[in-house]
């Protein structure tokens, strides 16, 4: 990753700069998206989280949809449940690793692009329209922000996203990869009323690699206890780059990617508008194939 030239210091998280705030989290009931919940809750914001196993009922500011994100139904329900007219975050965090053998969804999808980046896709263009237009006037505008590895140097690989021709776990994981990081550069591009930001956590201990490791808990557990020793937890992740989330420097910088020191870095070569228009074009086909009002 290469650190973009202008940088900026994020001043200490404020409990005011978060009071009352409202924060959609996808991916929010474990890893690193639980983290962001607890430490922005912790601060007085008004969090909703998106997934599978809810554990933060003490917190009386969190609430919970629950949600399986490898089907865009699933998707497009979370979609229309959530306050989008409210929210002043948007965090998403849901995702896997693509396991050794190929693993298909219900709806006929990769399981690792329908969780890791084309659940995002969906949400984040339905609720586009509605993001934020019920909030108070003068506050800054809504924020997205899209966790995953933008900067890596990962474009992408066209023409068989879905890998129902060839599968390779890490070729499928780094569409993935790169589909999230073009969300950020399109979605700024696209979007004036919200600004959209990506977020690269780096290497942390969390419970994405076990999908990739096959399901051998002995393996998975070894991996991560080593990582644990050398990396920062989530909850350490979370309190360093929570006060970037809401720094006012943000405003006029959207389609700003940062590393795990909330740093800026420059965006993957390679990601121009056309490929991105021809990816995203790729990935929405793959998702009309799930949409039973459409033709197949």
């Amino acid at each position: 990753m290469k650190k973009d030239t202008l940088q900026f210091k994020p001043a200490p998280l404020k409990r005011e700069e978060v009071l009352g705030r409202n924060v959609a989290i996808v991916g929010g009931t474990g890893g690193i998206g639980r983290a962001l919940a607890r430490e922005l809750a912790g601060y007085g914001a008004n969090v909703v989280v998106v997934g599978q196993t809810f554990r933060d009922a003490d917190m009386a500011n969190i609430g919970f949809i629950r949600a399986d994100l490898s089907l865009m139904s699933e998707a497009r329900r979370v979609a229309s449940l959530l306050p989008a007219e409210s929210l002043d975050l948007v965090i998403f965090t849901t995702g896997i690793f693509a396991a050794p053998k190929r693993q298909q969804t219900a709806e006929g999808l990769e399981r690792d692009m329908a969780v890791s980046y084309l659940s995002r896709l969906v949400i984040l263009q339905a609720i586009a329209p509605r993001l934020g237009t019920g909030r108070p006037a003068g506050r800054a505008k809504p924020r997205v922000f899209v966790m995953g590895y933008p900067g890596t140097g990962q474009a992408g690989a066209l023409g068989d996203l879905n890998a129902e021709r060839s599968y390779r776990a890490m070729g499928v994981h780094m569409n993935t990869v790169a589909g999230n990081e073009m969300l950020v550069l399109d979605g700024a591009r696209r979007h004036k009323q919200f600004n959209v930001y990506g977020l690269n956590p780096g290497l942390i201990k969390t419970d994405i690699r076990s999908n990739f490791l096959g399901g051998s808990k002995f393996v998975f557990a070894l991996l991560e206890g080593l990582i644990g020793l050398v990396t920062p937890t989530a909850d350490d992740y979370a309190k360093r780059i929570a006060p970037l989330l809401v720094a006012p420097e943000l405003e006029a910088r959207s389609g700003a990617l940062f590393n795990s020191k909330a740093q800026a870095i420059l965006p993957s070569p390679g990601l121009v508008p056309a490929h991105i228009a021809a990816f995203l074009n790729e990935s929405q086909a793959l998702v009309a194939r799930t949409d039973a009002s459409q033709p197949a």
